[in-house]
């Protein structure tokens, strides 16, 4: 073991002896004899005489006390003091027993001697320890029967060196002393490559050594009982053993020293700690010495020692150790790691500054002050405050540079980065983002406060984030000031604020337009005059009892400019006046009051309450002095008075044209006039500068400027809280939409207003295609304005029609109209040429002054002839008149017929001829004279014509005298078939006793004109005795120009009333009837003081009383007062005849009532009589029911009482306190209010400041509510914002989801294009295997086979399967739902592991192959390699699966 370099150069081993020597108290055994007393035993080959001996090992052996003491330390040596031999025995009969060794360290074992006694035993087994004790290990196996005694143990030979194995030559029975038993740890005939390897060096080395004796060898007492005699012959005895080894140093020490706490000393002592080397130490050298660990601690070797390296800790740590991770990471250069780095470094080797240090540039690492602490904000910096701990610029890293969050900078990452605020330990980034709208910041310096997150917005922008306007802002844009004003108009909006993102106003009604400036189609503003009263509606006020005032209409000429509003104007004369009544006030507020006007006199003065001032000829208004407040819903009456100026008197002459009356608001009290703010004094200049009001004081209104219709129109929105309806009549207008501002519809020809709704003056006929021109003839009118319904024009006296354009009914000839010469046989003429028309009487002619054909006579008024038919024979008309007309010949007084063709006069006239002498409508004549035989007063040859001074021809009497008036008649002759006699003037009627035509009354005393109206009368004649006309349907009165009963109107604008009309009428009808009744009864009364059928007592004691009042009167003398009571009387009479009546009704009803009331109050059946019987079972319900009725009301008076109390109660809870309410409601005890608490205007009052009810609390959570409201919508606008970006998420997502879609559906196709390979391949490798495993296959086969397969190539290369791999996973890491994929691709893998598998059970019987096969082996190596490729493939791919697993359940997570 001596080496001549000792341990500098190599590995150095200790001495080696007996381990036993001075270990005595190490050495144990599981028996020895005589331990408890004296013990006998024999031996059996002894040849002495004594055979048996004691043994007595109570104490210690001694040479000379104890010499058969037989201790197990006497087998350390083999001779005692005295040369005698020494041994250790054990207790007779026990077969098993064991002696151990305990080392106190490791130790080199190196073999075993020993020398028993006895027999050698027939079986035993040497084992060991390393580890104290706790576990064993077998060296080797003894017996004499080993396959018998051991089984288990292989018997046949050492093959290697640590073979554990059972030998049977060292347990013979014989010898039967002095028997020795060797064991060698390294046997020789084994050859040790590395006697210091680590396997053998661990079979070398025991902590712990035991022999185990398992069976005596019995000399063939194979039946050993237990009697003492036989058992004391068998026993175990061995005289010396020997442990040789060495002191165990791994080969770091070439000698040993005592280990501490062991005191033996004894020479030749094989001592257990080593004196190390190397640099290590330990009982054995087991490791490095201390801060020498930057090796691994190796046993020595013969060339290399492994000396223990010193770690380098740059002065920073005096500990350190090995780390085997570290020391194969350095290419087995270096493994020791410092510990306990003190100057605030770390490392392995302490090279490094701590977390939160970092290297000073200017010194070296081994300076203690090498690391200097960071000073990095904690805040913002990474991992708290760790700053880059050495500089390397590959790296990116300098030297205690600060390590910032991801939006922190700063050299202490102290401050937030732009766009980024709020710096925070707990925000992984450091900061949040400011989340700036950038249209809505200041471009210049930070975005947002550093500290707040507020973002710095521009001057018209708001909100945390600078994302909204400011109120009356909109549109945030990257404009400088970031939004628009909204510019709301301040009348058209409610207010100026609008929608941040349209910029819409909130409009009043019908108000349109981002700015509510635009009008709603259909609807307009109101000008300043919209509330004007036309004068020509207005009452009219006179002094005296005459009309002074009238309405003058004005007709509209192209050749005329129209300077007044409506119809026209009120014709007022001096000293009169107009009453206007106003009641459509749409807003309360103060009105200038203006008249406009026309003076026919240049000076007047109007009187307007208390106020008096002048109206001059040049102007064409006046404006009152003063304003008034006019407030809606109220009624106002406005009463003016015009005068001329300066004068006393009225002129009667002189008239004033009022046009009409207009209030104009005084706009500067409205919101957006008043007040010092710029916009109301920039809009009170621009009305003063652009005229504004002055427009609209006459007419016709100038074109306004731009900036006043929208001004006006603000105020219009104003007063009437929106735009006006323009309501264009369908009919009159042209559309429904009319003028902005103004509200005039576009009217049809002729038509008027601003509706459209009435015809212009001078026209009529409102309807479809507007108004048609009256056309009033100059002549026969008043005026040129007609009805402007039935266009009938004002006529003057004898003109008619509807243009007064004709003259009466009866006259012709207009504009000089002249009575119609019909000859009294026509009403009317043609008012033209004065032809008559409609000719009666059977004539016929330019005047009605001939007859008719077939008709003779003399039909000229005056002539007192009328036509008669001609008697030719028979009547006009009839079969027989064979005439084409007659004559009267009055030299002969004969009737000349102008024959027709074919007959000639022969026969008598019929109607003037007696009815005897007819018969078949034909009379004869007398046969010898012709004459005809006439009727009464009938004359003529052929009885034609009546007698002189006769008329009525025909009639069956014969003829009438005419009786003309022999004073007021020409003559006493008249017209034959009129009767009409020729009358002088003044008088008219047949025979000329009674008025003209038209006219009526007596013509002895005075005839009176008729009169009657054209239009309401059916003729111009009227009744000659009452002078009554004959009114047609809708018109009554004497004259006919009335509406009739029935009928409503002004006349003769009659229309029919209702139908009810009649219902009520008959009704009124009945009453009146009803009053005359009675009033004549009162008369008959009143004359006879007597009522039939009337027998009441009260009546006949009226009587009687009014007897005796008579009778007082009678008796009464004095004249003063008898007259007196006469009057009085009469007065009564009238009076009681009226009560009289009333009282006589009434008893008529009393007299019913009392027959009723007998038949309901008398009788079983009776009403009375029922309800009595209901009453008496309605009291005994009531009795019965009392008493319960008692208790309950107690008891609700009682709930009652409680309630007021829980009342108060409540009121505290809910007001906050009681109420005591007094008589008006107050409750001036308690401020709080409650119940039936009313303040002084009638209020109810309940809870308050101070008080501490419910009401309260509510207000103040109804106020909270509002806020919380206020935030809410603020969060419903950021999540809205938020919403849609989650939408934008979501789209995304979707096409993901479709991308990961297509990706599945190619990656299902690539399984498919798999499988299907797999199958391929998978038959191909079955007809391989069958081909190998067939039992004909030669070698030639098999190496064509194998080549073959060596030259199948994959389709691509290694680059280009990398490439499909990538991309496979770049689609696999898109795929959400592969966990089916993976699964399936998992049991391919598996199926293919089973082919390889496969493959190698092939490859193993291709390797049986004979020397044929040696190219086919040579085939299957390769193609193991190609396997192996494809099997490091696979675990690639399983790997990249595991991978795409976990991204793809990522991906699910997220």
């Amino acid at each position: 073991h001596l080496h001549p370099h000792g341990c500098t150069d190599g590995s150095c081993y200790p001495a080696t002896g007996n381990l036993l020597i001075g270990r005595a108290v190490n050495l144990s055994s599981t028996s020895t004899c005589g331990l408890n007393g004296p013990q006998q035993y024999c031996i059996v080959s002894h040849l002495q005489s004594d055979k048996c001996f004691e043994c007595n090992s109570q104490h210690r052996f001694d040479p000379y006390h104890h010499r058969n003491s037989h201790r197990i330390e006497n087998v350390i040596y083999l001779m005692d003091s005295n040369g005698d031999n020494t041994w250790w025995q054990s207790v007779n009969g026990v077969c098993v027993v064991s002696i151990r060794l305990n080392l106190e360290a490791e130790f080199h074992f190196t073999h075993l001697i020993m020398k028993f006694k006895t027999f050698r035993p027939a079986a035993m087994f040497i084992e060991r320890s390393a580890d104290f004790g706790r576990t064993w290990r077998p060296y080797r196996y003894f017996a004499s029967n080993c396959t018998k005694t051991f089984p288990g143990i292989p018997a046949n030979g050492l093959h290697h060196i640590n073979d554990i194995i059972c030998e049977e030559r060292y347990s013979d029975i014989e010898p039967s002393t002095n028997g020795e038993v060797i064991y060698k740890v390294l046997d020789p005939a084994i050859h040790v490559k590395d006697p210091y390897s680590l396997d053998i060096q661990e079979l070398l080395r025991i902590t712990n050594l035991r022999i185990n004796f398992t069976k005596l060898n019995t000399l063939g007492d194979d039946l050993l009982d237990r009697r003492f005699d036989v058992l004391q012959k068998y026993y175990y005895a061995l005289y010396e053993l020997v442990v040789r080894g060495s002191c165990f140093c791994y080969g770091h020490a070439s000698e040993c020293a005592p280990v501490p706490g062991v005191d033996a000393r004894e020479n030749g002592m094989i001592h257990g700690r080593c004196v190390c080397k190397h640099n290590t130490e330990g009982l054995n050298c087991e490791r490095c010495r201390h801060f020498h660990n930057d090796l691994p601690w190796r046993p020595a070797e013969a060339e290399n020692p492994h000396t223990c390296r010193e770690c380098n800790c740059n002065g920073h740590s005096s500990h350190c150790h090995f780390d085997m991770a570290v020391y194969l990471a350095t290419g087995n250069i270096s493994g020791g790691v410092c510990d306990d780095c003190l100057h605030n470094t770390m490392g392995r080797n302490c090279e490094m500054c701590k977390p939160f240090y970092y290297q000073d540039p200017i010194k070296d690492i081994r300076d203690p002050q090498a690391c200097v602490a960071c000073d990095c904000d904690p805040v913002g910096s990474m991992e708290g405050g760790v700053c880059d701990s050495h500089t390397d610029l590959d790296m990116g890293m300098i030297s205690g540079q600060c390590r910032c969050k991801a939006n922190v900078k700063g050299t202490r990452c102290d401050d937030c980065k732009e766009s980024y605020y709020g710096l925070s330990q707990n925000d992984p980034l450091g900061c949040q983002p400011c989340n700036c709208d950038p249209r809505g910041i200041i471009m210049m310096g930070a975005p947002c406060d550093q500290i707040s997150g507020d973002c710095s917005c521009k001057r018209h922008v708001t909100g945390r984030y600078c994302n909204q306007c400011l109120p009356e802002y909109w549109g945030l844009s990257n404009d400088l000031a970031g939004c628009r004003p909204c510019d709301c108009d301040f009348g058209g909006a409610f207010n100026n604020r609008c929608m941040m993102e349209s910029g819409q106003c909130d409009c009043r009604r019908h108000l349109i337009g981002r700015q509510c400036s635009e009008v709603q189609p259909g609807y307009f503003c109101a000008p300043l005059d919209y509330y004007k009263y036309e004068a020509e509606d207005a009452t009219g006020h006179s002094p005296g009892d005459s009309p002074d005032v009238r309405p003058v209409h004005r007709e509209h000429t192209p050749s005329h400019m129209v300077t007044w509003t409506g119809p026209g104007f009120a014709r007022v004369k001096d000293g009169a006046g107009l009453v206007f009544t106003i009641d459509n006030i749409p807003y309360a507020m103060e009105y200038d009051i203006m008249i406009r006007y026309e003076p026919e006199v240049c000076v007047w003065t109007v009187t307007y309450q208390i106020d008096c001032f002048c109206m001059l000829c040049f102007s064409r208004y006046i404006q009152m002095p003063r304003p008034f407040c006019f407030e809606p819903s109220n009624r106002y009456v406005v009463s003016i008075r015009f005068q001329r100026h300066g004068v006393t008197h009225r002129h009667l002459t002189a008239f004033i044209l009022i046009d009409s009356l207009v209030l104009i608001p005084k706009y500067t009290e409205l919101p957006g006039f008043q007040g010092n703010e710029p916009e109301a004094e920039q809009r009170r200049e621009e009305m003063i500068r652009y005229m504004c009001l002055d427009s609209f004081m006459m007419t016709p209104m100038p074109a306004l400027a731009e900036m006043c219709s929208k001004l006006i129109c603000s105020i219009s929105s104003i007063i009437h809280d929106g735009a006006l309806s323009c309501q264009c009549d369908p009919q009159g207008s042209l559309s429904g939409e009319c003028h902005k501002v103004g509200g005039e519809c576009h009217c049809k020809p002729n038509v008027m207003g601003r509706r459209c709704d009435q015809c212009t003056p001078g026209t009529y006929g409102f309807g479809a295609n507007g108004c048609t021109v009256c056309d009033c003839h100059s002549e026969g009118s008043l005026s040129h304005q007609c009805d402007p319904v039935t266009g009938q024009c004002q006529c003057r006296q004898g003109a008619t029609g509807r243009q007064c354009s004709d003259c009466q009914p009866g006259q012709w000839g207009f504009p000089s109209c002249s009575p119609c010469q019909c000859n009294g046989h026509a009403d009317i003429c043609d008012p033209r040429n004065g032809g008559c028309r409609d000719c009666r009487d059977y004539t016929a002619g330019h005047l009605c002054e001939r007859c008719a054909d077939g008709f003779f006579g003399n039909p000229v008024l005056g002539s007192g002839e009328h036509c008669r038919p001609c008697p030719c024979p028979g009547n006009p008309g009839s079969d027989h008149f064979n005439a084409h007309s007659c004559y009267a010949d009055h030299t002969s007084n004969q009737i000349i017929c102008n024959c027709r063709q074919g007959y000639t006069v022969c026969t008598c006239v019929t109607a003037g001829t007696i009815q005897s002498a007819c018969s078949d409508g034909q009379c004869h004549c007398d046969r010898q004279t012709g004459a005809c035989p006439c009727r009464q007063n009938v004359a003529g040859h052929n009885c034609d014509q009546c007698a002189p001074n006769h008329w009525n021809y025909g009639q069956d009497r014969g003829c009438e005298h005419c009786s003309c008036d022999p004073q007021h008649a020409l003559g006493s002759h008249c017209n034959m078939f009129t009767g009409q006699c020729q009358c002088r003037p003044g008088f008219g009627g047949k025979q000329c006793t009674e008025c003209e035509q038209f006219h009526w009354g007596d013509p002895r005393l005075q005839c009176r004109e008729c009169k009657c109206h054209p239009l309401g009368s059916e003729m111009a004649q009227c009744d000659r005795s009452t002078g009554a006309c004959e009114c047609r349907e809708g018109a009554a009165g004497k004259r006919c120009d009335e509406c009739a009963r029935g009928f409503t109107g002004d006349f003769p604008k009659c229309v029919r009333c209702h139908p009810c009309f009649h219902l009520w009428d008959d009704a009124v009808c009945q009453i009146k009837r009803d009053l005359e009744h009675i009033q004549y009864a009162a008369q008959k009364i009143l004359e006879s003081g007597v009522t039939t059928g009337v027998g009441d007592t009260r009546i006949k004691e009226l009587e009687k009383k009014l007897r005796k009042v008579q009778d007082l009167i009678s008796l009464t003398t004095n004249r003063f007062i008898v007259a007196p009571l006469h009057t009085y009387i009469n007065t009564l009479a009238c009076l009681l005849a009226d009560q009289f009546e009333k009282v006589k009704k009434y008893y008529q009803e009393s007299v019913k009532a009392e027959k009723k009331c007998n038949a309901s109050v008398s009788g079983p059946l009776s009403p009375v009589e029922q309800s009595k019987e209901t009453r008496a079972v309605t009291e005994d319900l009531l009795d019965a029911s009392k008493d319960k009725f008692l208790r309950a009301l107690a008891a609700q008076n009682k709930s009652l009482n409680e309630l007021q109390q829980k009342a108060h109660d409540l009121d505290k809870k809910v007001c906050g306190g009681h109420s005591n309410a007094s008589v008006n409601g107050s409750c001036p005890d308690s401020q709080c209010g409650g119940a039936g608490c009313r303040d002084d205007q009638g209020n109810r009052v309940c809870g308050g400041h101070g008080c501490n009810g419910t009401v309260s609390t509510s207000v103040a959570a109804l106020n909270h509510a509002r806020n919380a409201t206020d935030g809410l919508n603020a969060a419903k606008e950021e999540l809205q914002s938020v919403a849609r970006k989650l939408q934008d998420i979501a789209s995304l997502t979707q096409d993901v989801k479709n991308q990961a879609m297509n990706t599945l559906k190619k990656a299902q196709k690539k399984k498919d294009h798999f499988e299907n390979n797999n199958k391929k391949l998978k038959d191909f490798i079955k007809k391989i295997r069958d081909f190998l495993t067939e039992e004909g296959a030669d070698p030639q086969s098999i190496e064509k086979v194998a080549l073959q397969v060596l030259s199948i190539t994959l389709p691509v290369n290694r680059t280009a399967l990398d490439k499909m791999v990538m991309q496979i996973k770049d689609s696999l890491s898109n795929l959400t739902n592969i966990e089916g994929i993976v699964n399936q691709t998992s049991q391919h893998i598996s199926k293919v592991k089973e082919l390889l598998d496969k493959a190698k059970d092939a490859k193993s019987r291709a390797e049986g192959v004979k020397d044929a096969a040696n190219n086919t082996k040579q085939a299957l190596d390769v193609s193991e390699k190609a396997i192996e490729k494809a099997r490091a493939a696979l675990k690639e791919a399983n790997n990249n699966l595991n991978s795409t697993r976990n991204a793809a359940v990522e991906v699910q997570h997220t």
